[in-house]
């Protein structure tokens, strides 16, 4: 198959170590992956410099493949530098468009330092917001994360909890829902998918007397969702519907805030959570965890979301027949 495209991340986070874990683990099976950093740097794995992606299923099998792009100053383990700033914003750029002309089957993000990119004048909140400017299809990028015993995703994703309350409309979760009715279908093979709405208050509001957010913004979401022939649920109270007995009862959770969505996910399956991206004209997936500043460079790092998240973007990109 075409390779994935696997960015750099922060370099000075876990992003070549946990690549290097997941070329150790996945060298046999695939997917076949190219990471997009520095070949000089010690990736304590053999490397292959290529030149272009179609090179690496080639040299998958024996070494680690790298399309090489030098940077500025060395690492320093646990240090962002603002002078790696250009770097990783290229590194995302260039991914996806070997993704979007068809040079690649999808792409893979290592996580970012936001705060590093900021003070050097990136204007994204994050990942997701840079990748719908890059490959967006005309609506708003919606993030996922899915591990096998929960997907979940919030309408309002990185801003402050005030903030996203206030601005939260039954549009804004129409929209949201909509998209990921229609990726369940396309990418997940779930011909009928069953969204669950969470509520925004306690108990989901108590019939209004712990809130109003569930009369005036959440049924009437949910009630024009139904009209249009999509199977969603709720409001159903935040704190029991993430239960190990409610959650066979749904195929995803609709949240209204990031931590109300990321909470219950990271943990249930810290290790196994994906990020996915939906509403982009490519596929895109990633950890869903952060760099890990405290611990790169000592051999701690743990492979296991980037493997999830490598092996979720093969299979939805054979679904997609893009492989």
């Amino acid at each position: 198959m075409k390779p994935l495209i696997l960015t750099m991340g922060e370099p000075a986070g876990i992003g070549a170590e946990i690549a290097a874990g997941a070329w150790r683990a996945l060298r046999a099976s695939g997917p076949c992956f190219a990471l997009i950093d520095d070949a000089g740097r010690d990736f304590g794995v053999p490397v292959a410099r290529i030149s272009a992606p179609e090179e690496a299923g080639a040299v998958f099998a024996e070494a680690l493949p790298i399309l090489h792009r030098p940077l500025a100053v060395p690492v320093v383990p646990g240090k962002p530098s603002p002078a790696h700033a250009a770097a990783v914003i290229a590194a995302i750029e260039e991914a996806v468009a070997f993704a979007t002309s068809g040079r690649a089957a999808g792409v893979v993000t290592n996580p970012i330092q936001k705060a590093s990119l900021t003070a050097a004048g990136f204007p994204h909140p994050g990942h997701t917001e840079f990748l719908g400017e890059l490959a967006g299809m005309g609506v708003p990028p919606v993030m996922m994360l899915a591990c096998p015993e929960l997907r979940v995703v919030p309408v309002t994703v990185h801003e402050a909890l005030a903030k996203a309350i206030a601005r939260l409309t039954p549009e804004m979760i129409i929209a949201t829902s909509r998209i990921v009715d229609a990726a369940l279908k396309r990418d997940f093979g779930i011909a009928a998918p069953r969204l669950a709405i969470a509520g925004l208050n306690p108990h989901a509001g108590e019939a209004g007397t712990m809130g109003r957010e569930e009369i005036d913004i959440i049924a009437p979401a949910i009630a024009t969702l139904r009209a249009e022939g999509i199977d969603a649920r709720g409001p159903m109270p935040p704190d029991t519907m993430f239960t190990a007995l409610a959650r066979p009862h749904y195929d995803v959770a609709i949240c209204h805030y990031h931590d109300q969505a990321l909470i219950p996910i990271k943990t249930i399956d810290m290790a196994g959570g994906v990020n996915v991206t939906l509403g982009l004209s490519i596929i895109r997936t990633s950890p869903d965890h952060g760099t890990a500043l405290d611990i790169a460079g000592k051999g701690l790092a743990d492979p296991a979301s980037l493997i999830a998240a490598i092996r979720l973007a093969g299979e939805l990109a054979a679904k997609r027949g893009l492989a």
